[in-house]
């Protein structure tokens, strides 16, 4: 099997209990996801299959989340999951709302949760929190493309709000974040990612009723590159590592090397009339 599948990952589950489920399923050990959601968070989850694992460098990485925040209280993982460190009983409005959601448009420096994978000095975050270990943590820069309030109820100071980013930001401290910014503190309740890449939550499968072969997606169709259909002669070259020539010197970069017309053979690399072979899929 070579290709992609659209996983809808059901909250409560890890991203690598999905690879285990679908390793299972298709005897395959060669997969992988292209990029972890938290245990606590659902929605879509790309997964390579196969060869195809080799093209995940290769995919779209911006996201796009639906996000429920709750206004009037903090916690230590920025969630539902931790203590409750901070509350208030004052009320905030809509109009509060939008008026500090611009603050987030754009390039932002965020601070990642301390219940996080990311590691510093060769621990992760998370490994400290649980001892009670203070560590010094730096900000990062995300790109926030686009922040929208979907709605607002205000007897229950909720909100959904809808993010697309750049890959490595952290939706939990857009809530925590913003809950200070408003002076209520606020956590992330639901977190559901909308988009990966191309891969839509509208197209997404549940995981209890795949059907693998069925539902596996010919990576040509989510995959971003210039597209150069090769000949028999090309193709015998390519399975025995060669480079190849191209009248398509004004092609930027890597490039798509198709056969049939619809089965990827490797990926390339254009240089002057010559095109460079960085991984073979025969």
């Amino acid at each position: 099997m070579f290709g992609f599948l659209n996983i809808y990952k059901p909250a409560g589950m890890t991203s690598h209990d999905v690879v285990a489920v679908l390793r299972k399923i298709t005897k395959i050990k060669q997969i992988g996801h292209t990029g972890t959601l938290d245990p606590f968070a659902q929605g879509v989850l790309p997964v390579c299959i196969g060869k195809a694992t080799r093209l995940i460098e290769y995919l779209d990485d911006d996201k796009e989340y639906l996000a429920t925040v709750q206004f009037g209280s903090a916690t230590t993982t920025f969630d539902t999951e931790g203590e409750k460190i901070f509350s208030s009983d004052k009320k905030i409005t809509e109009n509060d709302i939008l008026k500090e959601l611009k603050n987030f448009e754009g390039e932002i420096e965020q601070f990642p949760p301390i219940y996080s994978a990311i590691k510093v000095k060769g621990k992760k975050l998370y490994e400290y929190a649980r001892k009670g270990e203070e560590v010094e943590i730096q900000p990062r820069k995300v790109f926030i493309e686009r922040i929208e309030l979907k709605s607002f109820d205000e007897n229950s100071q909720q909100a959904q709000i809808l993010i697309k980013c750049s890959k490595g930001t952290y939706i939990r401290s857009i809530a925590n974040d913003l809950g200070k910014k408003l002076n209520v503190g606020g956590h992330l309740i639901k977190l559901i990612r909308t988009q990966a890449g191309k891969f839509r939550i509208e197209n997404a499968v549940q995981l209890d009723e795949i059907d693998v072969e069925k539902n596996l997606i010919n990576p040509i169709e989510m995959l971003d590159l210039p597209i150069i259909n090769v000949n028999n002669e090309d193709l015998e070259k390519i399975k025995n590592g060669i480079e190849i020539k191209t009248q398509k010197q004004n092609l930027l970069s890597f490039v798509l090397l198709v056969y049939n017309n619809n089965k990827i053979c490797a990926i390339g690399q254009v240089e002057k009339d010559k095109i460079k072979l960085k991984k073979v899929f025969l």
